[in-house]
Parts: structure tokens; sequence; C-alpha cells
């Protein structure tokens, strides 16, 4: 076999391949000319030559707000990125209802909350409520699955307690707070707490928030994420063509 040929892209400002960017950040600095130097300086420390401050403005007392365009010298060689990704073939709403009616003759029943101390219920209520996303409605508009939504601050014990009364075929996590990588640590606790129940292979465990992607939500132990820009269609195609045996990409072991 031979090796793949590299394939090298940079960042992409005034003219291809010209590796400008722009970068913004606080510090612990009021503005002044001084900070506005050390702003340039920082970019620097971070590999931009000429950086241009274009933005300093106070952040709050003793703090200054930062944007910074520069040239970087990297690239990146795309030939090498190996990304675990969701395939699936898109069908329409009513598309998705006919098939789940022709196939499993049911309703696909969906349990979803924001777990642990996460409060913030934007995401989970874009995918399950009625109302939906940038005029994708929800799950719940679809006559062939059955949405459950739990809200925020949902503990692991009662989100699995609640699917496994409603005979879930899916369970939905949302994470949006993720300081100090919480997001991780009340992913994966669920996930040990299904194997020590026995009940991992139970449930299809799907795994959303701004900084979930596919190949992130497989390595925490789960069947598949959603990142930003997640619609409920998305969520609806996934689950229909993976319970109905199609191929999903879940790429999970």
């Amino acid at each position: 076999m031979h090796p793949t040929e590299p394939k090298l892209i940079n960042a992409y400002g005034d003219r291809e391949g010209d590796g400008m960017v722009q970068m913004s950040f606080v510090l612990p600095l009021p503005p002044s000319a001084k900070s506005r130097e050390a702003a340039k300086r920082f970019a620097e420390a971070h590999g931009l030559s000429d950086p241009l401050v274009t933005t300093m403005e106070e952040a709050a007392a003793g703090y200054s707000y930062f944007v910074v365009y520069g040239r970087s010298s990297h690239s990146i060689d795309i030939s090498r990125l190996d990304v675990s990704e969701l395939k699936t073939h898109t069908l329409t709403h009513d598309e998705l209802d006919e098939r789940i009616a022709k196939r499993l003759g049911r309703r696909i029943v969906v349990v979803g909350a924001c777990t642990g101390s996460d409060a913030h219920t934007v995401g989970i209520d874009a995918v399950l409520n009625y109302k939906g996303y940038a005029g994708d409605k929800g799950l719940e508009s679809y006559k062939g699955f059955e949405a459950h939504n739990l809200g925020a601050q949902v503990e692991n014990v009662e989100l699995t307690a609640r699917a496994r009364a409603l005979k879930a075929d899916a369970i939905l996590v949302s994470q949006v707070v993720t300081q100090r990588n919480c997001h991780k640590d009340n992913s994966s606790a669920l996930v040990d707490l299904l194997k020590k129940n026995g009940d991992r292979d139970r449930f299809i465990l799907l795994l959303g928030g701004p900084r979930i992607d596919h190949k992130l939500a497989l390595e925490l132990g789960f069947d598949a994420g959603f990142g930003p820009g997640t619609k409920p269609s998305d969520v609806a195609n996934y689950l229909v063509q993976r319970l109905c045996g199609e191929e999903s990409g879940s790429g999970r072991p």
C-alpha cells in the first residue's frame, strides 16, 4: 500500500492559505496602552505573528476583553485525521413516522434529562419538546415517538429508574455545564451505573451538549454523540435507523 499523500491546509483570512486567525481572551488588567501591549505579547506567545489588537474593552473592574488578529504558521494534515462520525440518511418527519409504524409497529420511547448539577435545559428541550429548534420540531411532535423530558439536575439513579419503568428504548443525556469536565464525570457515572445494574444493553444511550461530539460519546460508553447545531430530526433519524436495524454508524464496540 502506498502511504496517503499529505494534504496540508492553513487558516483562511484575506486570501486562501494566508494563515490569518482571530483569537479572543480576557486578561486581568484594566484597559490601557500597557494592557494592549500585553495582549499583543500574549498572542505572539501563542504563535501569531504581527498581531493586531482590534478590540480592547473593559470586561469588569480590573479586567479587559481583547480580540486579536494575526498570522498563524501552523498547518493541519487532514489526510491523517480519523474522526468518528454518525452516518445516517435523512428521512422527513412523515417518512420517519411511516417507517416506525411499518417496521416497529409501536412508538419509540425516549427519556431525557440534564443530569447532575446541570440546570441548563435548552438542549434537551430543543430535542424533546414539541417546539423543537430552528424550525425543526422536537420528538413530541412525531406520532411514532413517546418523549419524556425529566428536566434539569436529575440524578442518574432517578433517570435510570424512570427509563426502566417506562420501558424506554433510549436515554438522552444533555450536558451543557462543563467546568472541570463535570460533563464527562456525570456521563461516565451513568454508564457505570447501568453496567452495575446489568442494564447497559437495555437502552440506546445518546449524549448531547456544546462540548460533545460522537468520538467523545463513544469514549464515555454511549452509543452516539450529538454536538452543537444538532436538530431533533438528527436524533430521530438515528434512533429510527438504529432500532430498525439499518446502518447507523454508531461505532460502539
